[in-house]
């Protein structure tokens, strides 16, 4: 049995290769004690032991009482990549609900696949005539992935038509999620090929919307979270870079719009909607919550009207095209409301809009440096020149009433 350790960022690895049987149990045990002492980064506070066991094809007993132990001594201990029949015997024993126990992952290649959508959390791409993947952004964590399978189950399950993953996979060191989308293109592909329909795509995309925030989510008996609470720690996340006043600035703004419990996207930009069989199906859903529609809305304005990044890459679409289907799909959102109710409506979105113009960098810490510098830059015309403006308009946010 070879045992060696790697140290990186709070994570400390153990990576064990061989047969953990009997005979190898009690020099395993040792080394990893000697090289456990010499690791003085197990003594700061959150840092996690993990044991990689993707080498180990066999354990005993005496492999599973060397996995009780670290997992007694270390309280942020799981073990990672365990191959199918290992992982079979840490479920037989009930080992499987005392530790955090990951099996091995299906991995796939995507070279040469075509991409069909980036954004800050990852990039989606077409790996069959009937499936895609979404490969996550690298450093995101299992339970990461697991929360965006839970967020899909659960809007499904309240009516919203989701995709549905159904295997997740290792792409190199990155997560993926594959889904089964027969003939399906994202919203943004059909537009570009058939331009002449945008206005029908336009009514069905509003029509998304209000299907989705016709949804009023149970206070109790479900995973969904509070948009509103989301909203607030991804604005407190970028203080790293913004100063306070302009922290303090987006805050007082976002805190003026209404609570709510309608089901919420928080992402619903054309990119991430798919047309199957002439219905529109929503993917992505790492940011589900529930909250007032406005959230939703202004989310969807800063991606398809001020998007600050590679736009074309991110949102699927030429900056033209999407600045119209949102108008239009605002029109139809908001059809049958006075004209003067609809332009108030029309602008309280777009001043909700200017705070996830900046807080869309708590998604990764791996933005590059250019992106994260222009925000920097357009901080002051968007939102720091218009304080007032912003505050005002931000102040009328509660005359937004819900209809049942």
């Amino acid at each position: 049995m070879n045992v060696t350790v790697n140290n990186r960022e709070g994570v400390v690895t153990l990576t064990l290769c061989g047969r953990l049987d009997t005979s190898a149990a009690a020099q395993t045990m040792a080394e990893i004690d000697r090289l456990l002492a010499a690791n003085s980064q197990l003594t700061a506070p959150g840092t996690q032991l993990v044991c990689d066991l993707a080498g180990v094809d066999y354990i005993s007993s005496s492999g599973l009482r060397i996995m009780l132990s670290l997992a007694k001594r270390y309280k942020n201990f799981r073990l990672v990549e365990v191959q199918p029949a290992v992982y079979d015997v840490f479920a037989m024993t009930g080992f499987s609900k005392i530790m955090t126990v990951e099996k091995a992952l299906r991995r796939l290649n995507i070279d040469g696949c075509e991409v069909i959508g980036q954004g800050g959390v990852g990039t989606v791409y077409r790996i069959g005539d009937d499936t895609i993947l979404k490969v996550f952004r690298e450093g995101t964590t299992i339970s990461e992935v697991n929360h965006e399978i839970t967020m899909a189950k659960e809007a499904f399950v309240l009516g919203m038509p989701t995709a549905i993953s159904f295997d997740t996979v290792r792409v190199g060191n990155q997560y993926g999620l594959v889904y089964e989308l027969l003939r399906a293109h994202t919203l943004s592909a059909c537009i570009r090929r058939q331009p002449e329909r945008i206005d029908e795509f336009a009514q069905s995309y509003a029509n998304l919307f209000r299907q989705l925030h016709a949804i009023e989510v149970p206070t109790v008996g479900n995973a969904i979270p509070n948009a509103m609470e989301n909203e607030l720690k991804a604005i407190h996340a970028i203080s790293c870079y913004f100063d306070a006043p302009s922290v303090d600035l987006l805050l007082r703004i976002a805190e003026n719009i209404p609570q709510g419990h309608r089901l919420l996207h928080c992402d619903l930009q054309t990119k991430n909607a798919m047309i199957q069989g002439g219905e529109l199906m929503l993917i992505d859903m790492g940011e589900v919550g529930y909250g007032h529609p406005l959230i939703d809305l202004a989310h969807s304005y800063s991606a398809m009207m001020t998007l600050v990044g590679d736009y074309e890459a991110i949102v699927g679409l030429p900056k033209a095209y999407a600045n119209d289907v949102w108008r239009r799909m605002i029109g139809y959102y908001f059809e049958g409301e006075p004209a003067d109710v609809v332009a108030h409506r029309k602008e309280q979105i777009a001043v909700a809009s200017v705070v996830r113009n900046f807080s869309w960098l708590s998604l990764s810490d791996s933005f590059p440096e250019a992106v994260i510098s222009e925000c920097q830059q357009v901080f002051s015309e968007r939102v720091a020149k218009r304080k007032d403006y912003l505050l005002g308009v931000s102040a009328t946010f509660g005359d937004w009433e819900v209809k049942e």
